[in-house]
């Protein structure tokens, strides 16, 4: 029988260890997930370290006397040892639980920072492949810059419409292959853009339709992202009704007052036609929303009105 008190013995001494340490597994995740998930993001990150260290003491010295006090009890009631000093255990726990808690969110960090290394290193590796499409993507443009040029030489002198015609397609052709290479633009540089896109269109439209372009006091020295106004027009020019009857017209109003960009585009539209299902395949109001969310967060207005007999954008920009 001796052996079976040894090993009864034996079993409890390591039930009893096995249950203390669970105890510390308990408090040291659950101050692990404290710490990682509401007082790094709330203190750390936001560079507040007084509070940062002063939370991370207090949820220690709190969890540590939590276990010392767990533990004194088991000891009592369950496995029925001799009172343990309470200082002692407290004083353990405080030293058993920073210590694993540093040790774990180093670990993790280190994860942590290993992942982000491979992400910077994968975007990296498209920074440069989009890099090289878009030096590539230039060639063709170029090229075709200079067969223009070649055409426009070859064109009668006498044909001056042809003329005009090939000079302005060669003028936007050039501006967004070269202007639009920047961040953000002359505000002028983009309103002469816009007039020339403007003069383009009209000439491959209808002489029925009717465009009035209103361009008044624009501010100097303010600058926005290239082709973002550009799509309002697009739209308009794209959907704008072709009745023989009744008169077929669009209305753009630019202007800006105390660094806001105010502009309106207005064109009739026809009953059968459904201007936001079409625009949305292409680089429509949803492709025009998603660029001024990203470029202007809380820094613009667009509105859509959209009847029988018109179709209205409005968009307001702060350039500040």
């Amino acid at each position: 029988m001796l052996w079976v008190l040894v090993f009864r013995s034996y079993s409890f001494s390591i039930t009893k260890t096995m249950t203390v340490e669970f105890c510390y597994l308990i408090f040291i995740t659950a101050d692990f997930y404290a710490i990682n998930n509401l007082i790094v993001p709330q203190f750390l990150i936001k560079r507040r370290y007084a509070f940062f260290v002063l939370a991370t003491v207090l949820i220690i010295a709190l969890s540590a006397w939590l276990r010392a006090l767990v533990a004194v009890q088991m000891n009592l009631h369950f496995f029925h040892s001799a009172p343990t000093d309470f200082g002692t255990l407290y004083l353990n726990s405080v030293i058993n639980i920073c210590l694993w808690v540093l040790l774990v969110t180093l670990a993790k960090m280190l994860i942590d920072r290993i992942q982000t290394q491979q992400q910077l290193d994968l975007l990296e590796k498209e920074r440069i492949k989009n890099e090289l499409d878009y030096l590539k993507a230039q060639i063709n443009p170029h090229a075709l810059l200079n067969s223009l040029n070649t055409i426009y030489g070859h064109i009668d002198k006498s044909n001056q419409t042809a003329r005009n015609t090939l000079l302005q397609f060669s003028e936007l052709l050039k501006y967004q292959l070269y202007e639009c290479s920047v961040e953000k633009i002359d505000l002028e540089k983009e309103m002469e853009y816009l007039k020339n896109y403007i003069a383009f269109q009209r000439l491959r439209k209808d002489e029925k339709l009717f465009v009035e372009l209103d361009i008044k006091t624009i501010e100097a020295g303010l600058k926005i992202a290239p082709l973002l106004v550009v799509v309002l027009i697009e739209n308009a020019f794209k959907f704008v009704s072709c009745f023989s009857d009744k008169e077929n017209k669009i209305h753009i109003n630019i202007f800006t007052k105390e660094h806001l960009l105010h502009c309106t585009v207005i064109n009739t539209k026809e009953v059968q036609q459904n201007i936001n299902n079409v625009s949305l395949g292409g680089i429509g109001i949803v492709n025009l929303k998603r660029r001024l969310e990203l470029l202007y967060a809380q820094k613009y207005t667009l509105s859509v009105t959209d009847t029988a007999d018109f179709y209205e954008t409005n968009l307001i920009i702060d350039l500040a």
